[in-house]
């Protein structure tokens, strides 16, 4: 709610529906123009996933790998959840004011799926 976060690591918490056990992921912050526009350029892997804030979009030009996007309202709530291929441009979700990328398929085993909380311990 109006938070700002700086560059640097963290931790995203995921709070399964249900009552079920939280999932606690290796998380870097990207909030200053020049990480965000950054991000997973020119990477091959990433351990956990990186939160990208503020934003409501992504591309995937020069990416070398397919990604998961979580799209996150201001509550940290999950909007959409969508697997990018490289060469992709995201469309902007409009309640969207920030980002998580990993690779692709890991987000569905974290239960990362639209309408679920995350939490992110900076």
């Amino acid at each position: 709610m109006g938070q700002r976060w700086r560059d640097g690591h963290g931790e995203l918490v995921v709070h399964r529906d249900g009552g079920g056990p939280s999932v606690s992921v290796p998380l870097e912050i990207a909030a200053s123009y020049r990480a965000r526009t950054k991000g997973l350029l020119g990477r091959d892997s990433i351990d956990g996933a990186i939160l990208l804030s503020p934003a409501n979009s992504v591309h995937t030009f020069r990416m070398r790998m397919p990604i998961d996007v979580a799209y996150l309202d201001r509550h940290l709530r999950v909007i959409a959840v969508r697997t990018m291929r490289p060469g992709r441009l995201g469309m902007p979700r409009l309640r969207a004011r920030h980002v998580v990328e990993a690779e692709a398929g890991v987000m569905a085993g974290w239960g990362v799926r639209k309408g679920v909380r995350v939490e992110i311990k900076a």
